[in-house]
């Protein structure tokens, strides 16, 4: 169910043109399938048949569990012919990071260590995802154990770009946005501890959002830092972004870092159109050293926002670098595996983990301590401003040859492309990354959005206004030949 594009005809590593490849939306297929006019089993099918196509190129799936998936189709197709409609969700194929638990299914973290992990129950979001009539494509592949930005380090191999194979998709949720993007599902679910949900999302030109710190449960979820791990959806447009947060978002009392706020309608909210906006623009670290062409697209962006209309005013933002506390969860949740099985890790997820053994208890407790201080004090740029608006990567994505022949610049690389996203995990606020440019090499460049606590609302209107006012959306990868 793809629109066609023109497709690659000189053999070259980019994925052919990037016009007119633009997948049905969530929003436009729902609609469809209600009125009987698409079969989820058809549906199911084609991207099964595209997965089957492209995924030995691009190496976004770890499990395909092609079956179940079928049959959750025919399941959905049979209850929404008899008239019980759960959703927007209800027959619509979807991915999941292989970091989610799901019943039965293993849930390997890309790593030899869990490579036969079988959970017995669905992750908290898995649940939900499952009760709106979603089907479930598969597992999606990632950077080992999520601890990386690059999304090369892996048990089951690199996932590729669909923009250009031979390119990073970033990480850590780099198969499910690569999968997103290059059509082999309508959406996909992942995690975000430094950015990995919106770094991926802006190097394969699609939709991601983190929401708010405790908005969206993460039992279940394979952990990275408690205290900096978000779940957040990867779509190819804004509303239906907002689709999946509807399902996803809400209380989980077996979640202790899960808030019991109201959770609005966000569909509804992108629907009307924003106040006119008071737009911060942080330029002191998050504009520091930008590859051109991405300081022009997001120059442009500003300029776009300007004219929507909205107020667009300087800011300053405290930034803080440390990752005292997160090294030290990481090394917590692993010290027992790490003692029983090292020779089952990638050695560089290895060496990270192993960071951490020596934190200080005092210093894990004083990281802990500066980062509530510092989740606090980001509300007060709030009434100065609605919404902060950056970058979401200072560059285009690395090639993968070039890093593979210079490991040592794989992690310097990585830091450099999770700057400016790491800091919206420290304050724990909604944030968004939307399709803003590509580059002379027809490589995607991502926007980045930010709001209140709890205001992940604000955050779907600005990116749906700005989504609506340009046609980046609409360009995404033509298909390729495994």
């Amino acid at each position: 169910m793809v629109r066609k594009a023109r497709g690659a005809e000189d053999g070259q590593s980019r994925v052919g043109s990037y016009e007119d490849h633009v997948p049905f939306t969530i929003h436009e297929l729902s609609g469809k399938i209600r009125d009987r006019s698409v079969s989820p089993v058809e549906l199911t099918r084609a991207c099964l048949a595209r997965i089957d196509q492209l995924n030995p190129t691009l190496n976004t799936f770890i499990t395909v569990t092609a079956d179940s998936a079928l049959d959750q189709a025919r399941v959905a197709e049979r209850e929404i012919f008899a008239g019980d409609y759960r959703g927007p969700l209800h027959g619509i194929p979807i991915g999941l990071k292989d970091i989610l638990d799901t019943a039965g299914v293993r849930t390997t973290a890309a790593s030899a260590l869990f490579k036969d992990r079988v959970p017995d129950e669905d992750a908290e979001v898995v649940r939900r995802l499952r009760a709106a009539g979603a089907i479930i494509l598969g597992k999606q592949n990632l950077h080992e154990f999520a601890y990386g930005g690059s999304s090369m380090i892996s048990f089951f191999g690199k996932v590729h770009n669909p923009w250009d194979i031979t390119r990073l998709t970033g990480g850590s949720s780099g198969g499910s946005a690569a999968s997103v993007a290059a059509g082999l599902g309508f959406a996909a679910v992942g995690t975000d501890t430094a950015g990995s949900v919106r770094l991926p999302a802006a190097y394969c030109g699609v939709v991601g959002l983190k929401p708010t710190y405790g908005r969206v449960s993460a039992r279940g979820v394979v952990p990275l830092s408690w205290s900096y791990d978000h779940v957040g959806p990867i779509a190819s447009s804004v509303y239906d972004v907002a689709l999946m947060l509807q399902v996803l978002a809400g209380y989980d009392a077996a979640d202790p870092a899960s808030v019991d706020v109201p959770v609005p309608d966000f569909v509804a909210a992108i629907a009307q159109r924003p106040p006119k906006l008071r737009i911060g623009v942080p330029r002191e670290f998050f504009f520091d050293h930008l590859h051109p062409e991405v300081a022009d697209a997001v120059e442009k962006a500003i300029k776009l926002f300007s004219e929507l209309p909205a107020e667009i005013r300087d800011v300053k933002l405290e930034i803080s670098t440390d990752r005292t506390l997160a090294s030290a969860e990481a090394y917590a949740y692993h010290e027992q595996f790490v003692a029983r099985s090292p020779g089952l890790y990638q050695p560089a997820t290895l060496a990270r983990i192993q960071s951490g053994a020596n934190i200080p208890a005092p210093d894990a407790l004083r990281a802990s301590r500066d980062l509530q201080a510092s989740r606090h004090a980001i509300r007060r740029i709030f009434d100065e401003v609605d919404v902060l608006l950056t970058p979401t990567v200072p560059i285009p994505p690395p090639v993968i040859a070039d890093l593979r022949k210079h490991p040592d610049n794989l992690r310097p690389q990585e830091l450099l492309m999770l700057r400016n996203t790491r800091p919206f995990n420290v304050w724990g606020i909604p944030t968004i990354s939307v399709p803003c440019g590509l580059t002379k090499d027809g490589l995607p460049i991502g926007l980045q959005l930010a709001a209140a606590p709890w205001r992940e609302e604000l955050v779907l209107q600005a990116a749906h206004a700005y989504e609506q006012a340009t046609e980046w959306h609409k360009k995404m990868p033509s298909p390729i030949n495994s």
